[in-house]
């Protein structure tokens, strides 16, 4: 599969693009506002084509698909206007910021002939892989979860994550993990509550603490912000053991993980070796592509994420708890 990447995004700079290049498919080629930018990352990466413009490359037929690591307020537009040039579409997480807008993107793929698909690359880390294998196979009914994503951001940060209009924010940044993870392994919740709280008067979320109730009594506890040092954990309790990973989900590629769990009296650690979770994220995407199959975070997956977030922020507008999907 042939990648053109739209934007200069840390993220699919440092990140994504590596992880195509390692694969067995290939970056065609890249666009940024700044046709500079551009052709500094093509030249780093030995990309056949930089363009001044995102819509300029969404004209080249020699690409399969894209990838969109732009602000999340403006994936929507970029969904469609590459699914109006007959390209696959690989978007970072939140696909949007609504449930109702994130079922439309995925419509209006359908209807052109495209794959969409939520750039969760933890998914596909072996950590998380296990851990859900692990939790669903060898222990026992779940009953708690808790999930935390933090990072301090420095004081008087610039950052497109504290823009309102381009839907900025601790839930939609690392918050999406925290909740993903909570629903991995416990389903989709009947009612949430939550509290937000702007520290940098910005107009966006910079903390925010969450619960999440389903109707066999069960919870879950979800904690974003961008005040507090890095955090990425998440633990299972289960009626017979429990399972705990840390760090979990922005993973060095380069690094090992380990996971733990115990279960009737044994405590087992198990360790994995270095792996490139953005990589195996692209590998996936290209197959289903390839096969006509559906990808493993899917539309279902995608508008019951959104619904979750959804119901979060109206919690903590209204200062109550509220249902899902109301």
């Amino acid at each position: 599969m042939r990648f053109g990447i739209i934007s200069t995004a840390d993220i699919g700079v440092e990140s994504v693009i590596p992880g195509i290049v390692a694969s067995d498919h290939e970056v065609g080629a890249i666009a940024s506002r700044d046709g500079a930018a551009a052709e500094a990352v093509a030249d780093r990466f030995d990309v056949a084509s930089a363009y001044e413009g995102y819509d300029v490359m969404l004209d080249d037929e020699s690409l399969d698909a894209v990838y969109i690591p732009l602000p999340n307020g403006l994936h929507a537009e970029w969904i469609r206007a590459a699914a109006d040039a007959g390209l696959h579409v690989l978007c970072e997480k939140p696909l949007t910021g609504s449930a109702e807008e994130t079922a439309a993107v995925f419509d209006y793929c359908e209807e052109r002939g495209v794959t969409l698909m939520e750039a969760f690359m933890y998914r596909f880390h072996p950590l998380t892989e296990r851990a859900a294998e692990v939790v669903d196979e060898e222990l026992g009914e779940v009953r708690a979860v808790t999930s935390a994503f933090t990072f301090r951001m420095p004081d008087g940060a610039e950052d497109i994550r504290l823009d309102p209009d381009l839907d900025g924010g601790s839930v939609l940044d690392v918050g999406t993990y925290a909740v993903s993870a909570a629903r991995l392994f416990l389903g989709e919740p009947d009612r949430v509550y939550a509290r937000t709280h702007d520290r940098r008067d910005c107009g966006v979320d910079t903390e925010m603490a969450g619960v999440l109730e389903y109707g066999s009594g069960a919870s879950a506890r979800v904690q974003s912000g961008f005040e507090t040092p890095l955090t990425q954990y998440y633990r299972v309790e289960t009626t017979d053991g429990w399972l705990e990973a840390e760090p979990t989900f922005d993973v060095d590629v380069e690094g090992e993980t380990s996971l733990t769990y115990a279960v009737d009296g044994r405590e087992v650690t198990e360790r994995f070796d270095p792996a490139d979770h953005y990589r195996l994220e692209v590998e996936h995407f290209a197959d289903c592509v390839a096969r006509g199959e559906t990808p493993r975070v899917d539309r279902e997956e995608s508008v019951n994420h959104a619904r979750v977030l959804d119901a979060l922020f109206r919690s903590a507008e209204r200062g109550e708890p509220v249902s899902v999907g109301d």
